[in-house]
């Protein structure tokens, strides 16, 4: 999650993902439930009800911002195709600064030409 926010994801989140208000608050403080989100997965959550994981224990020292699964549903279900541009938007821009943060490949700034085509012989 460190890495995540180093990486500027919740400011991305904040500039690119546009939520419709709503009376329910679906719509409110989308980079907080992203990094819920986020932070779910990253704790090895595969559901909806698996979100809970980041509200037990003494994780609540541990991070902030903090939605309910129930919460985080409802913003998936209110998510349309545009949303899912959005988030793809946020996705190749974090993507790029998690490379910078994260040099796992020595010299991938290399070029490297691979020739691929459908000949077998």
């Amino acid at each position: 999650m460190r890495l995540a926010e180093r990486c500027g994801l919740p400011k991305l989140a904040g500039e690119h993902v546009r939520l419709p208000d709503s009376k329910d608050g679906i719509g409110a403080f989308p980079a907080a439930k992203l990094m819920s989100l986020v932070g779910g997965m990253a704790a090895g959550a595969d559901s909806i009800d698996d979100m809970d994981r980041r509200r037990h224990g003494a994780m609540g020292r541990l991070f902030s911002g903090v939605r309910a699964p129930s919460t985080l549903g409802s913003l998936l279900r209110s998510s349309t195709h545009g949303h899912v541009k959005q988030l793809h938007a946020v996705a190749r821009r974090f993507l790029h600064e998690l490379a910078r943060h994260t040099p796992l490949l020595p010299g991938a700034d290399q070029a490297a030409y691979v020739d691929i085509d459908d000949t077998i012989r």
